[in-house]
């Protein structure tokens, strides 16, 4: 190597082993060792001294195509006790504004997709719902009014034809009163599961409305 190469190459290596320290210190941080679990921490280990391995390699190769003395490992070294001497206090105190900085600006990023596009939303949604239900609340007051009302005619309507069938009922079989009653027993039956479902239905919606508040 000539001795321009072999000057690159050195600052190179101190630069590297500065900028060592620094990940070394960042990954620590990170890590959180006494929270991890043995095998995790020994895994991840592994993988970020690897990682440093081949960085420092590529830098080496660029430099000067791979070759390795003595003197680099020095020069590795020496970056990496100037940043333990002179730069790891400034570059973690650093790193824990920027920490905290991306942590506020996450909060707050949360925070604004919560009161510009959630909040709308939702406002929206209960609107809907609300409006939902109260149109099935109209409906079924305007049914239960139709209802009563179709029944009251019906008894005026029907009232000489139920004392016909009353005398009518008076002379019929047994056996066909009996089935007369099991007919009148299922739609009953019928008329109040109808009734039941669709009450289901209005209380699934008021519960989703009473959630979403």
């Amino acid at each position: 190597m000539t001795l321009s190469v072999q000057l690159y190459t050195m600052l190179a290596m101190i630069t590297m082993g500065s900028l060592f320290g620094a990940a070394l210190d960042t990954y620590q941080r990170f890590l959180k060792r006494d929270k991890r679990k043995r095998v995790i921490v020994f895994i991840n280990d592994i993988l970020f001294w690897m990682l440093q391995g081949l960085i420092i390699f590529y830098v080496l190769f660029l430099v000067n195509y791979g070759e390795i003395r003595f003197y680099l490992v020095l020069s590795l070294l020496c970056g990496f006790s100037a940043y333990q001497a002179f730069l790891k206090k400034y570059y973690l105190a650093i790193l824990e504004y920027l920490i905290l900085f991306i942590q506020s600006a996450a909060i707050l990023f949360y925070k604004l997709i919560y009161m510009i596009i959630y909040q709308p939303i939702k406002w929206i949604v209960i609107f809907i719902f609300s409006l939902l239900i109260l149109t099935a609340k109209l409906l079924l007051g305007l049914v239960k009014t139709v209802v009563k009302m179709l029944l009251w005619m019906l008894k005026i309507i029907l009232y000489p034809i139920y004392l016909l069938g009353k005398g009518i009922w008076t002379i019929l079989p047994q056996s066909v009163q009996k089935i007369v009653r099991q007919l009148k027993s299922w739609f009953i039956s019928y008329f109040i599961f109808l009734k039941d479902k669709f009450s289901d239905v209005i209380s699934f919606f008021q519960a989703i409305f009473s959630k979403l508040k």
